[in-house]
């Protein structure tokens, strides 16, 4: 089962690159997001690898004049794991850790495209997400996180947008153990989702970059937590400065369970205020949670499809809008120095989490 991977040196076990491990449940993952700086536009984009699987999707999505325009695709792999595009979606790696390229060839839905993304610094390395439900192994996964600005075009309904490198945003790295495919036969007891609680928030200022992440068990006590500061010039992980236990605050916009304000503390002189300033962001247009394109499904050979959310269908409610990203408006205060800038807060909020007031399964805020 030799593959072109197998010419370079990544080899993780002593079997050829197609095999990883023995978990049905191993992913590796690209993810994208961009935003006007005005924040009219907002995209993101997704390509996930599925080796037990033998699957491959990718998904490209725009949301603008309150629409979100979804595209997806999906394929077969047979073990190959450097073949980076999906139908009319492929990813280039111009300069790894460095340069990318993102590209949506002419398809029958209304997205066009070609992204080049440029990193602001050298990515960060989040702490090992490692959870289990009783005995049964969750979650075990490393991400990688960048923030860059965007160059290049996209189009949607043949109108054709230029991006210039104003244009912010985020890219991220990950592989490991989620659940993906078809739903266990038998899953645990209690139930594969019965919590979740997931705050993500990178952040873009003029020189330098913010990064907050808290996972939290139903009392509120975090199984994953940090937060990182970073300046803007690439220089190989140096000058960061990383908080390991920061708290927060939140505010709910009332009857759901979506923040209209959160606000973290990372030490006495150290905080950032985020506050949603644009419309929201579903991320099952990227897979996530999909009944129908969740992440390593098997459409039975290539198979592309498009649709659209309207912001009415992404309102609270719809179990296609739970999991979310806000576009907001950042501030960081760093002792006597205060910057204000612009980030994604994505929010997923499973079942109870005791200090924000959470209680039930999806029960809204109080």
């Amino acid at each position: 089962m030799l593959t072109k991977g197998d010419d370079f040196p990544l080899h993780q076990s002593a079997e050829p690159i197609a095999f990883a491990g023995t978990d049905r449940n191993f992913y590796d993952r690209y993810f994208f997001n961009g935003y006007a700086p005005d924040g009219s536009i907002f995209f993101a984009a997704a390509m996930g690898f599925y080796p037990q699987l033998g699957i491959v999707d990718a998904a490209f999505c725009v949301l603008i004049g309150g629409v979100q325009h979804n595209l997806r695709a999906s394929r077969r792999s047979a073990g190959e794991r450097l073949d980076l595009a999906v139908g009319p979606i492929a990813i280039r790696i111009d300069e790894p850790l460095e340069r990318l390229t993102l590209t949506i060839a002419a398809n029958d839905g209304p997205l066009t495209g070609e992204l080049h993304f440029t990193a602001r610094h050298f990515p960060i390395e989040e702490p090992r997400f490692t959870r289990r439900n009783g005995t049964r192994l969750f979650m075990d996964y490393t991400r990688m996180t960048q923030n860059g600005h965007w160059s290049g075009w996209l189009a949607v309904d043949g109108r054709r947008i230029e991006v210039g490198n104003d244009w912010a945003g985020t890219r991220d790295r990950s592989w490991g153990i989620r659940p993906v495919g078809a739903s266990e036969p038998q899953p645990p007891p209690q139930g594969n989702f019965h919590q979740f609680f997931w705050l993500w928030t990178p952040c873009n200022f003029a020189d330098r970059s913010l990064f907050f992440h808290s996972n939290d068990d139903g009392e509120g006590s975090a199984w994953n937590r940090r937060a990182v500061l970073v300046g803007g010039a690439s220089s190989n992980g140096g000058g960061e400065r990383h908080y390991a236990d920061p708290g927060f605050t939140a505010e709910w916009q009332p009857g759901t369970r979506r923040l209209t304000r959160l606000t973290a503390d990372f030490d006495r002189s150290t905080s950032l205020t985020l506050t949603p300033s644009g419309p929201l962001f579903a991320m099952s247009g990227l897979g996530y949670t999909h009944p129908v394109w969740g992440h390593g499904f098997d459409h039975g050979g290539l198979d592309v499809a498009h649709d659209s959310l309207s912001e009415a269908e992404r309102a609270w409610g719809n179990p296609l809008a739970m999991h979310v990203q806000a576009l907001v408006r950042a501030e960081l205060t760093d002792g006597d120095r205060t910057d204000v800038g612009v980030g994604v807060l994505e929010q997923l909020f499973v079942g109870p989490h005791a200090p924000t007031g959470l209680t039930g399964l999806m029960d809204p805020a109080a």
